[in-house]
């Protein structure tokens, strides 16, 4: 699962007043098409959508045709995380030319609504387990193994508490936007074995992009948590 963000230099996703922040520029722009053209499917949480109401969509004519040629489809498949269904079919992104898939609580099956399960709406429903990683099992189970994480913050914060993500690619734009909404709470809880005693993640490339924007992109390294388990 990689990790996919354009953050400020403060490290805030939006501005202190909330609403989409806009951070990126066309350089980030293509280096966000080349991680969806790599991926089988984005993750994105329910506030992500209703502030923006549609999703990135993968528009490199060279990136899509390359999908093509592996045999995929032109987008990866939109997975949605959710407990409520309290969006609106009207909104952008259910008339984008993607697959969707619903992610949410088993307690929420009876309150399921067939208008909500078609090919123009979901055309799945995943029942989340009470483990990420026995719900990221079901999903790999069904063929997809490479995972855009787009946000937002409680998201991605429920998924580096257990140690769920092993790609970072975060753009940092020069903006200072203040307020609380950081990319990643403050109250998250890191497992032992992504402590800050040691370097969990490694630096893989530098890259700028134009307009004072720079590429950063570590990986999870997991040979560490092997040395600690032998130890």
């Amino acid at each position: 699962m990689r990790l996919v963000l354009a953050i400020s230099l403060d490290g805030r996703l939006a501005p202190a007043n909330g609403g989409p922040a806009k951070l990126g520029g066309d350089g980030d722009r293509k280096v966000l098409e080349e991680a969806l053209a790599w991926s089988d499917a984005l993750l994105i949480g329910a506030g992500t959508l209703r502030a923006h109401k549609s999703i990135c969509l993968i528009h490199s004519s060279e990136l899509i045709h390359q999908r093509l040629s592996e045999g995929r489809s032109q987008q990866p498949i939109a997975l949605l995380v959710s407990k409520q269904k309290n969006f609106c079919t009207n909104w952008k992104f259910f008339n984008q030319p993607i697959e969707r898939w619903l992610l949410s609580p088993r307690q929420k099956l009876e309150q399921s609504d067939d208008k909500f399960f078609s090919e123009k709406v979901f055309k799945r429903q995943i029942l989340m387990k009470e483990k990420w990683s026995d719900t990221l099992d079901q999903i790999y189970q069904l063929g997809i193994s490479r995972i855009v994480l787009l946000g937002g913050a409680n998201l991605v914060e429920g998924l580096i508490s257990v140690d769920m993500v092993d790609e970072l690619q975060l753009t940092i734009t020069p903006k200072l936007l203040g307020g609380e909404k950081v990319w990643l709470p403050i109250s998250v809880d890191f497992p032992r074995k992504g402590s800050l005693s040691v370097n969990p993640w490694d630096l893989q490339s530098i890259n700028p992009l134009g307009s004072n924007e720079l590429m950063v992109k570590y990986l999870r390294n997991r040979s560490l948590d092997l040395t600690s388990n032998n130890n």
